[in-house]
């Protein structure tokens, strides 16, 4: 195993990702965000340099062991063997930690389940569909009523994330969510007293993540002004427009694929490890993860 430090290595695996894309977007997103000054304090391991067979963004440094959030991987791999050996190098994971790893390839689901079997380390697996936008360029101008305002989220609505976030509700995830708002591109909408009537995040991987319209504001095309603006954000930015959806959000599926999105073939694949420590997480609802 290998961490790259060195920006002209670092600028060389950007390339050999995105020529590998859309399986490596996750952590080509990743690795975009540590070429740009590295908000999220990523680092990227390699199983060697320069024929990698297999990569993995993570944090810097160490977390809680019952972090799942900050304790949060992408995955791609060339070669299977490869990305295999490299899970499996010393000091890569904390295998007695709670960790996601995600990614495109069937290979990051198996491989986890091959190493968890034989240490004898519980799995939960969560799969999700992807969408990328194509050409972000052709999407359509956002449409807003004159009573509906572009606003700036700050930390005391840390909270109010937290809350209404499907994955959230405990010490780590609030933690998590006020990084985001910190370090990442985000959008909010509201009204003239300043009153949040949706908003949408940007994780460390680039993705869009924790779309939101508060109830007694649906049905406006708050969602859909939104998704418009965040994804011209970010292709603004040089980054990829994609995102992940629960399989059975027909809502934001049918949307995104209105506004020109493509669903990825395959799955993404988000498997957590030792999901029972991570619901031991401080203020954890019983069979909450993230």
């Amino acid at each position: 195993m290998r961490i790259l430090t060195c920006p002209a290595h670092l600028q060389h695996l950007e390339d050999a990702l995105r020529s590998s894309l859309p399986d490596a977007l996750p952590v080509y997103g990743a690795v975009l965000n540590i070429n740009r000054g590295n908000p999220g304090d990523f680092e990227v391991a390699v199983d060697a340099w320069p024929n990698f067979g297999a990569v993995l963004a993570r944090h810097r440094g160490e977390a809680p062991l019952n972090d799942c959030y900050r304790n949060r991987c992408s995955a791609f791999y060339r070669d299977v063997g490869a990305y295999r050996a490299l899970l499996e190098s010393p000091g890569c994971l904390r295998w007695d930690s709670a960790f996601h790893i995600f990614g495109l390839q069937d290979g990051v689901l198996t491989v986890s389940q091959d190493i968890a079997l034989a240490k004898g380390v519980e799995l939960e697996v969560t799969e999700y569909y992807t969408y990328l936008h194509p050409d972000p360029s052709t999407l359509p101008e956002p449409q807003l009523d004159p009573d509906v305002q572009l606003g700036t989220l700050s930390p005391a609505h840390v909270e109010l994330l937290n809350s209404t976030w499907p994955y959230g509700g405990n010490v780590w995830s609030r933690r998590y969510l006020g990084e985001l708002l910190r370090r990442f591109p985000h959008l909010c909408l509201q009204d003239p007293a300043g009153n949040l009537l949706g908003w949408m995040l940007t994780n460390s991987f680039a993705a869009g993540t924790h779309g939101y319209v508060v109830p007694t504001q649906r049905r406006r095309g708050l969602m859909r002004a939104l998704t418009i603006m965040a994804a011209r954000q970010a292709h603004g930015r040089g980054f990829p427009v994609y995102g992940h959806t629960a399989t059975d959000n027909r809502a934001i599926q049918r949307l995104l694929e209105e506004l020109g999105h493509r669903r990825l073939p395959g799955m993404c694949y988000f498997v957590l490890h030792n999901p029972a420590l991570a619901r031991a997480a401080p203020g954890a609802p019983s069979g909450r993860n993230a």
